[in-house]
């Protein structure tokens, strides 16, 4: 297989990611190694269990390392208990900086500290008092964009993304496109290209 120049995956789980992901982080490493990739982000759901480890062998294999999360927003306030296990959409955050990694930290353990109801969840809220240094992504089927658009709600995937862009700053939030072959996401791609 010839080498990637310049590709690096931005939304990757490894093993860290309980029930989403088998990958070991040593061997996410090396294999972005050997094809290429400058660099590597690690988006763990809702913790950074992985974060220390990854960075380490990230610089052992010459790929460096982005240090991030996809976490659970909570669709209404982080502290509401109530309405089952689905209360939440997906954001992947990566840290641009030192000060987008302490935010980062800041907002995964508030998740645990505050929000947890099934899953540590934060609220746009708190990522607005902690988005400096943060890139967003606009995340699979679960993030905000792409559920509202796969229920044919536009108008609400607009303002959700709107809404991201305006919380994280001009030139960072990001829509994802992804191609796993399910159907949905035929239909979500469509309306994040329109």
């Amino acid at each position: 297989m010839q080498p990637m120049t310049q590709f690096a995956h931005l939304h990757l789980h490894s093993h860290y990611s309980l029930l989403d992901g088998a990958n070991p982080i040593e061997g996410i490493v090396r294999r972005a190694s050997e094809m290429g990739m400058p660099a590597l982000a690690l988006t763990d759901h809702g913790n950074l269990f992985g974060a220390v480890q990854f960075h380490d062998t990230a610089l052992k294999y010459g790929v460096k390392p982005i240090i991030g999360c996809e976490v659970y927003v909570a669709r209404q306030d982080r502290r509401s208990k109530n309405g089952g296990s689905d209360q939440s959409n997906h954001l992947v955050l990566l840290a641009a900086d030192a000060t987008g990694y302490h935010n980062l930290v800041k907002l995964v353990s508030l998740g645990y500290l505050e929000g947890f109801y099934y899953r540590p969840r934060i609220d746009l809220e708190l990522l607005d008092q902690h988005s400096e240094g943060l890139i967003g992504l606009s995340a699979c089927l679960k993030g905000s964009v792409a559920w509202n658009l796969v229920q044919d709600r536009y108008e609400e995937a607009r303002q959700a993304a709107g809404q991201l862009s305006e919380i994280l700053g001009a030139g960072r939030f990001y829509l994802e496109i992804q191609d796993h072959g399910i159907e949905e996401q035929k239909k979500a791609n469509s309306g994040i290209l329109k």
